[in-house]
């Protein structure tokens, strides 16, 4: 998660909503970065949840990760669950729930539907305060 987190540091030095996200490996080893880049990229998909699964189906010559972690500072929207599954991830690791548009446990269930033909476990919470507390700064300054 601190590597997720110096991720979404980097999209608020960007001007970006600082969510950050990782791939880790099966060995533990990075293999993927990202962090919110909509604005720059002119692209409503460069979610860091996107940009990380990219970087890793770059560095492992597939985009099928199978048995990769993905570590995000905040929880997946209904887009990124959709390609978190696509991917064949492991599993998903998130920091702060995302009442407004979370959808592995908040919003919706998009990890858990009975009808998706690959499982991914999840994990919420995982330094929960120090990710909100990251948004909340980050939106209280742009107001």
């Amino acid at each position: 998660m601190e590597e997720a987190l110096a991720q979404a540091e980097e999209a608020w030095s960007h001007g970006e909503v600082p969510v950050g996200a990782v791939v880790v490996d099966p060995q533990g080893h990075l293999i993927g970065t990202g962090h919110n880049e909509p604005i720059a990229r002119h692209d409503p998909s460069a979610h860091a949840e996107m940009l990380a699964l990219r970087a890793a189906a770059l560095a492992v010559g597939n985009y099928r990760l199978d048995g990769c972690v993905l570590v995000v500072t905040l929880e997946p929207c209904l887009m990124c669950t959709g390609a978190i599954v696509h991917a064949r991830l492991a599993g998903v690791v998130y920091g702060a729930a995302d009442n407004k548009a979370g959808a592995v446990a908040s919003c919706f269930n998009g990890l858990d539907l009975p009808f998706l033909n690959h499982r991914v476990w999840h994990m919420g919470g995982i330094a929960a305060p120090r990710c909100a507390a990251l948004l909340h700064r980050f939106f209280q300054q742009a107001r």
